[in-house]
């Protein structure tokens, strides 16, 4: 009788075991969803998309993109940290992140996020037209010193963005005011590099290959990228700490969930992320399209946005954008 009551108990312990391990299952169970901040046909909906596909194919279940535009990024960016963290809600956080909140439109920033991978990133470059007299930072750096503020004028976004940013924290690293070249506001890189070339601006911050169209022409030349190390794809164009100046920024993307997502959705992520990241399929359509390729994972991804969100925080505060 004993022993057929133990036989029981073993019986009812495996069966209840048994069935808590299938009704958990192992993540992903169901369909993901990754937020992209941005319009659908841009470069940050084109990224979400490759990731999107590649990681359906490694996952085994669906991985849907859902633009939530609006609010010049707070509308996505507030979705995806403020989904349930459970890792079926995700999304690709952009530079916004770093500047949002010191603009006053939002309380949320990098810690609002669990880090995923930090995928790409497009150092701002300086561009001028090819019969600038200047051929080198140094030599454009002396010129602005030399004329009162407001003498050169330069494009390449819109007021406070992050060309902009990138202008003024070139400037001040070098030791001059912030706003000593005026900032013609634009709708992108495109329109301010075509005022760049009928003279209508001095200078154009953007990223080098939104510059390659005019490069390649003839009309525009690359004076310096903002980044630690030269682009492979430019390798003629020296950084500016090479020209002696310190001081990296570019726009970047990465994937991101809310806080506090649980460990086993972090360990499912990030090696199936690392996988893409280094496949020849997803840095074919990088390349083709001449975005930057860059790994970072979850811990030096926070480290990076914690670095990039003090040093915008400081530029914005000079040139009086950040509240409070």
């Amino acid at each position: 009788m004993l022993r057929r009551t133990l036989l029981a108990s073993i019986g009812l312990a495996v069966v209840a075991s048994f069935g808590i391990a299938a009704g958990a299952g192992a993540y992903p169970e169901r369909p993901i969803t990754i937020i992209v901040p941005w319009g659908a046909g841009g470069g940050t909906d084109a990224t979400g998309r490759i990731l999107a596909s590649l990681m359906e194919k490694r996952l085994g279940v669906p991985v849907n993109v859902v633009n939530r535009t609006g609010g010049s990024g707070v509308v996505g960016h507030a979705a995806i940290a403020n989904a349930k963290p459970d890792g079926y809600t995700i999304g690709v956080i952009t530079v916004e992140t770093g500047m949002m909140h010191w603009a006053g439109l939002t309380d949320i920033d990098y810690r609002s996020y669990t880090p995923l991978a930090l995928y790409n990133e497009d150092p701002a470059g300086v561009q001028v037209r090819v019969d600038s007299p200047w051929n080198s930072i140094e030599e454009m750096l002396a010129d602005i010193r030399a004329n009162p503020p407001g003498t050169f004028k330069a494009s390449g976004t819109g007021q406070g963005g992050i060309w902009h940013l990138a202008l003024a924290g070139m400037l001040d690293a070098a030791g001059l005011e912030s706003d000593r070249v005026t900032w013609v506001p634009s709708q992108g890189a495109a329109p301010g590099l075509q005022d760049l070339v009928a003279g209508g601006v001095d200078i154009v911050t953007s990223s080098v290959p939104e510059a390659k169209a005019l490069i390649d022409a003839g009309k525009v030349k690359s004076l310096a990228v903002m980044a630690e190390a030269r682009n492979p794809v430019f390798p003629e164009v020296p950084t500016l700490k090479e020209q002696g100046v310190d001081w990296t920024l570019g726009a970047w993307r990465g994937i991101a969930g809310p806080e506090g997502l649980p460990r086993e959705v972090i360990d499912t992520l990030v090696p199936v992320l690392r996988e893409i990241h280094e496949s020849k399929e997803f840095r074919d359509f990088m390349a083709q399209r001449g975005f930057g390729v860059v790994w970072k994972g979850p811990q030096d991804f926070e480290a990076f946005m914690a670095e990039r969100d003090a040093a915008l925080g400081k530029v914005m505060k000079k040139l009086g954008l950040a509240k409070g």
